[in-house]
């Protein structure tokens, strides 16, 4: 064994952290990705902390972005999402980050990617993952990406820039079509646990959405509640392997629980008042919808934001169960569905405002678009060691 190095960023964007390369940095043959890739995170690693990486021990601190330059004239750079298992030597290119998508318009602007000027910067991102566009548009001084701002995201300390990301036709990421049985809503049959109704939705990134009582619970769970049941962990791996097969995404219910990443699995329940990770208490009145979100066995303590996006959209669909329960309350002590205003999605660590345009056609539902803020920054920019036999 020996320790090579490559020309690598590490950066947070949103409630995700990243090393972030470019694509001219790497071997052209990636085959040889995946080696680097869990080297330089400290996968796989038996004790859940990689210790002996970059990697934080969860996954939305496992990740690594790739970015180059683009061929396609809607795009400025193409961006690939690699999610780095923690426990296992596996890398997974079938979904995207949106958290990290924030950092991607910057860092193309840090490397000299993209030409600016002082001002707002609008940088045309392909993910390479999904086959989505994504827009970031950001401010720019002294021909470097504004970092310091006084937008605060739930989950992370301090305040930022705003970075908006615009999702482009997001339906259909993982799987090509926005409701991939062709339902707002369907029964699944899930060995061991029963019959579950389930909303299989897929924008930005594929998810199966289950009402928490369905399972038993309020849907105020903190993370710690979820992981603290291992029962209930596996009653959701097998719904969310049931869904996977239903959406196509996985051919048996034991191939679906090989794919830890998509499809996502969502509870959804209407709004009501919960506690936040710091302690503090979160009104009914405060948010749209509550959501728990568990992926690869975990409940993240925020919420993905291509998930956030997927909410916003089957949300906007009256049929699914994020729409039925997508309520707000009136002005006459009565309730009412909210309207075109952005949602806001109750979770563990607060408040995430996200917004979709979502129209009935005559082929069916379509997402024209979902958008977000986030802010993101730079944590060290220098070379990353991996060990290579």
């Amino acid at each position: 064994m020996s320790l090579h190095s490559l020309p690598a960023m590490f950066m947070r964007g949103g409630t995700s952290k990243a090393l972030m390369f470019r694509a001219s940095d790497l071997p052209a043959d990636r085959a040889q990705w995946d080696a680097i890739f869990l080297s330089a995170m400290g996968s796989p690693d038996p004790n859940g902390r990689q210790l002996n990486g970059m990697g934080g021990g969860i996954t939305s601190l496992s990740k690594v972005c790739v970015v180059g330059s683009s061929s396609r004239s809607d795009a400025d750079v193409d961006y690939t999402f690699a999610q780095v298992e923690v426990d296992r030597a596996r890398v997974d290119y079938g979904i995207n980050c949106g958290n990290m998508s924030s950092a991607v318009g910057p860092f193309a602007v840090l490397r000299g990617m993209v030409p600016t000027s002082d001002g707002e910067a609008r940088v045309r991102i392909f993910n390479t993952n999904t086959q989505k566009v994504i827009v970031a548009t950001f401010g720019v001084r002294n021909g470097v990406p504004l970092e310091e701002g006084h937008l605060e995201i739930p989950g992370v300390a301090g305040s930022g820039a705003p970075i908006r990301l615009d999702f482009l036709e997001p339906g259909g990421a993982t799987t090509g079509k926005l409701l991939p049985s062709g339902a707002e809503v369907q029964w699944l049959e899930v060995p061991g646990v029963g019959r579950v109704e389930a909303s299989l939705v897929d924008a930005a990134n594929a998810c199966v959405f289950v009402a928490a009582p369905s399972l038993g619970l309020a849907g105020n769970e903190l993370p710690a509640d979820i992981e603290g049941d291992p029962a209930l962990l596996e009653r959701i791996a097998a719904v969310r392997a049931a869904g996977s097969v239903a959406m196509g995404i996985a051919a048996t219910a034991a191939e679906a629980r090989e794919k830890k990443v998509a499809p996502f699995f969502a509870l959804v329940s209407p709004p009501q008042q919960s506690k936040t990770l710091s302690g503090q208490a979160l009104p009914a009145s405060a948010v749209d919808l509550t959501v728990r979100v568990i992926a690869s066995g975990q409940a993240h303590r925020a919420l993905p934001l291509t998930i956030s996006l997927c909410t916003a959209v089957a949300a906007r669909i009256p049929g699914t169960l994020a729409g039925r329960a997508m309520v707000q309350l009136g002005t006459a002590g009565g309730v009412k569905r909210a309207g075109d205003q952005p949602l806001r999605l109750g979770m563990p660590s607060g408040v995430l405002t996200v917004d979709a345009l979502v129209e009935k056609r005559t082929s069916g539902w379509h997402a024209e678009r979902g958008s977000f803020y986030r802010t993101a920054r730079r944590l060290f920019d220098g070379c990353t060691f991996y060990s290579k036999e």
